[in-house]
């Protein structure tokens, strides 16, 4: 079962990662095997304490949802070694018609070439007008001949080489064959066979025949071999001993490995000749084969969005991806799906908030480390539930879940939001940490957001902060970005900006100087500072 991913959103807070992390395990925990929580950015160190503390390990990370050779039905034929026979080949595209191709793999399963019924064909073709084989292993000989060896210099050779000849009664003395290096095929023909040993012949086949008992001990190069099969086919037989590698396609073989995108691998097919192309894996070795009705019908990515409904802070490709569910606390935005969905957006202070819910719906109680780890991701979403975004129902939830798992929520505030601002940490990681992007009546605006317990200690290191600010901005073609830094013993936040301070003055009804002012009372980006820029903007 492909699996079903659960994200939060881009530059994940703890709300997002735990929100997913409690979704996937109650989908699971319900019979639904196949969700996974994932993640889209790096762990922040005050999701990383939580983590820790409670015993769980960060959600895998994934970058993208485009579809990829890896979505798609694609073929699994065998992929043969390149020493097997054209025999064997040959049997295996005859049991599966619909296969246009068959891979020929080296001695550790990396691409050798192509093999088509086209090349078989070819081959068998040509051996009319250049009937020699040339070291054929005498393994493969004795395998498609169903053959066994009747003398002791069949022993001692691994090779044969030669022109089949067909030794058929003749009505004169003319020599059945003018030359030693050939392969000659009769039946229970004494006098034929000991001239062909006398001459030092490189094989003969015995076909429906037994060698007497004195040739088979008279001294000879020669290798003798019995055969069921009658002269005619065992003849055949011969040249579908070759090794594959021999007569497969080789070159400029078009080969995909499972991580490339679908939309890349249309453009290489629509521009080549091949009916299927070699499917590799990360170590380079053959798992398949890709026709073009593979690319019709491709299966989606499945994914269930927590804690957001915008298209600039989800997972790329997510218009590749199929949307199961949106389960979120933010304002509607862009985000649109191919048909109904599961969408749960409630107003509330933290997504876990919702989630705990879901477990009391469907009867289910959290683990103890499972409830420890939501109740720090409502803490850290409510700042300690001072946020305007906070309701009854957030604290009445972090109450209990802290009840289940035997902590205090204020001993959990605390750790929380003194691991968020480290002053060991880089200007860039910390502005980064917590940033998002939003698109209101034509203008681009980026807001990074950091929960501490000092902020004009944080703003002593304002110049580094800015001049990062500026090269985002430069690079990205923001009208505006801010850095709130959220105290949560102030209870307001030291605003960072860069763009038109006229629109802060008006948007928050203070005064600016520089490039800073203090918001009081503003604890929320989404319910307060969006939406003031919103009414401002229109």
């Amino acid at each position: 079962m492909e699996p079903v991913y659960v994200t939060g959103h881009k530059n994940p807070d703890t709300d997002s990662i735990v929100s997913a992390m409690a979704y996937a395990a109650l989908k699971n925990a319900l019979g639904e095997r196949e969700y996974v929580a994932a993640r889209l950015g790096e762990i922040s160190d005050e999701t990383q304490l939580v983590l820790k503390k409670f015993g769980f390990e960060p959600p895998v990370r994934i970058h993208t949802v485009r579809t990829q050779v890896r979505d798609l039905d694609f073929d699994t034929p065998p992929a043969l070694s390149a020493g097997v026979t054209v025999g064997r080949a040959w049997d295996v595209l005859r049991q599966k018609p619909a296969l246009s191709a068959l891979p020929v793999t080296d001695e550790d399963g990396r691409l050798y070439g192509m093999l088509t019924p086209g090349d078989i064909a070819a081959y068998d073709m040509s051996s009319i007008s250049a009937p020699a084989v040339e070291e054929l292993p005498l393994f493969n000989l004795l395998s498609v001949l169903e053959g066994r060896i009747l003398n002791e210099a069949g022993n001692l050779i691994d090779t044969v080489s030669g022109e089949p000849v067909i030794a058929l009664p003749r009505a004169h003395d003319a020599p059945i064959f003018t030359r030693p290096d050939c392969i000659l095929l009769c039946g229970q023909q004494n006098d034929v066979i000991k001239s062909a040993l006398e001459a030092g012949v490189k094989c003969v086949i015995l076909c429906q025949a037994e060698l007497s008992e004195d040739l088979r001990e008279a001294a000879s190069d020669t290798c003798v071999i019995s055969t069921p099969h009658d002269a005619v086919r065992a003849a055949r037989l011969i040249y579908h001993a070759l090794p594959v590698k021999r007569i497969c396609s080789r070159g400029e073989i078009s080969s995909f490995h499972l991580d490339d995108f679908i939309d890349d691998v249309r453009e290489v097919v629509l521009q080549s000749r091949f009916r299927s192309y070699p499917i590799l894996d990360e170590n380079e070795r053959v798992v398949g084969t890709l026709s073009r009705y593979h690319l019709l019908r491709p299966r989606r990515k499945r994914v269930v969005l927590m804690d957001h409904n915008e298209k600039a802070q989800s997972v790329p490709g997510l218009d590749q991806a199929e949307i199961l569910a949106i389960v979120d606390h933010h304002r509607l935005a862009d985000i649109q799906t191919g048909g109904p969905i599961h969408f749960r957006n409630e107003p509330v202070g933290s997504t876990t908030t919702i989630v705990a819910e879901m477990y009391q719906e469907k009867g289910l109680m959290p683990t103890e480390k499972l409830a420890g780890l939501m109740a720090s991701a409502i803490v850290s979403d409510t700042v300690m539930f001072k946020s305007p975004t906070c309701t009854e129902r957030d604290r009445r939830m972090a109450e209990r879940l802290a009840r289940v798992a035997n902590v205090s929520l204020d001993d959990l505030g605390r750790d929380i939001f003194a691991a968020s601002s480290s002053d060991a940490k880089p200007a860039a990681e910390l502005l980064f940490s917590d940033f998002k992007e939003f698109h209101i009546a034509g203008h681009n605006l980026g807001i990074g957001q950091i929960t501490c317990l000092n902020s004009e200690h944080i703003l002593e290191r304002a110049d580094e902060f800015l001049a990062v600010m500026r090269d985002t901005v430069n690079k990205r073609g923001y009208d505006m970005m801010l850095l709130m830094l959220t105290d949560v013993l102030r209870e307001g936040t030291q605003l960072l900006f860069l763009g038109d301070a006229d629109t802060i003055r008006q948007a928050f009804n203070v005064e600016v100087t520089g490039n800073t002012c203090f918001l009081p009372h503003i604890l929320s980006r989404k319910k307060q500072v969006v939406p003031m820029l919103s009414v401002l903007w229109g």
